[in-house]
């Protein structure tokens, strides 16, 4: 809380010229998901906005910066592209079935590129996101005035205990992904790539990576890269599940061994990383506009900096 209040006090002194504020020379919002309806597979896991909230917010960052395509991105990083201002780019993880239906007109309207970041796991809907699945839980039992919040802190290998629980309060899962279908479809994935859009990896079945071993974070990577490069989507990038916090050096190494993997990203928000090729991108679902997110976010880097904790330091 201590924190929290530091960084809210520090943001009040912040003004709205983000483009020169901003310490760093890009800015890279990450959002899940844009809707207008009650989702119960997110409700309780993720604070997605609305369509108005969400509009709202480009047109804050179309203001500041300049938008930028993936492979912009990518040359502005070799010093192969010059911005007439700092860059954008807009991304989305775990390719829920709003992307398709909300997002992208909203995007084509206004003329802005995003990339979304998958889990060939899901694909199809085929299965459904660990902590998704814990979502539709917690929303039955509220509708049964059931409370019971510590089934919100279940893991990633806690699925048993997860498919336990589900058969004791009778949610099916397998009934949800083929009734609501909240995530894209291949040919979707398809027509997005048609439209000018990026799909990317997020690893194969979104775990946290600093909670399982280096072999399996390499393998859920691998095996996402290997999906993107048999489908013909952007396989030269991948973002971390969840976050990247934890994650050793040694990880970056192996996988960085594959030069056709240009680059990561984290989700640390406004943050350097001694790994050069891990950009971090800023959460935009904390209940708040883009403004006040990105007022926070200088905020808080000018005070780490000043004790020195702005960089992450992979060991």
């Amino acid at each position: 809380m201590f924190k929290k209040e530091i960084i809210d006090a520090l943001a009040w002194f912040e003004n709205e010229k983000f483009s020169a504020n901003l310490p760093l020379d890009y800015c890279l919002p990450v959002y899940h998901n844009v809707s207008n309806e009650h989702l119960p597979h997110l409700k309780h896991i993720i604070h997605y906005k609305n369509e108005k909230e969400f509009e709202e917010d480009l047109d804050c960052l179309s203001k500041n910066f300049q938008w930028v395509t993936f492979d912009e991105f990518k040359d502005y990083v070799k010093g192969n592209f010059k911005p007439k201002r700092k860059i954008a780019l807009l991304t989305f993880d775990d390719g829920y079935r709003e992307f398709y239906d909300v997002v992208i007109p909203v995007l084509e309207r206004k003329g802005i590129y995003a990339m979304n970041f998958v889990n060939p796991a899901f694909i199809d809907n085929k299965d459904m996101m660990f902590r998704c699945k814990v979502s539709l839980i917690k929303d039955t039992l509220d509708n049964l005035n059931c409370d019971n919040p510590s089934i919100l802190k279940l893991k990633y290998h806690q699925s048993k205990t997860i498919e336990d629980l589900s058969t004791q309060f009778e949610v099916d899962f397998e009934d949800y992904l083929e009734e609501k279908k909240p995530y894209l479809s291949l040919d979707q994935l398809h027509q997005i790539t048609s439209k000018g859009f990026g799909i990317s990896s997020h690893g194969m079945n979104h775990p946290l990576y600093h909670e399982v071993p280096i072999s399996e974070q390499l393998e859920n990577t691998i095996l996402g890269y290997n999906y993107m490069r048999e489908n013909g989507f952007h396989y030269e990038s991948f973002a971390f599940p969840f976050t990247d916090f934890g994650v050793e050096k040694s990880f970056f190494d192996e996988l960085f061994k594959n030069k056709d993997i240009f680059c990561t990203f984290g989700s640390a928000g406004v943050k350097m990383d001694s790994v050069s090729k891990n950009f971090h991108r800023i959460p935009m679902e904390t209940g708040e506009t883009a403004s006040q997110i990105l007022k926070k976010e200088i905020a808080y880097f000018k005070f780490k900096k000043v004790l020195n904790k702005n960089k992450i330091i992979r060991k």
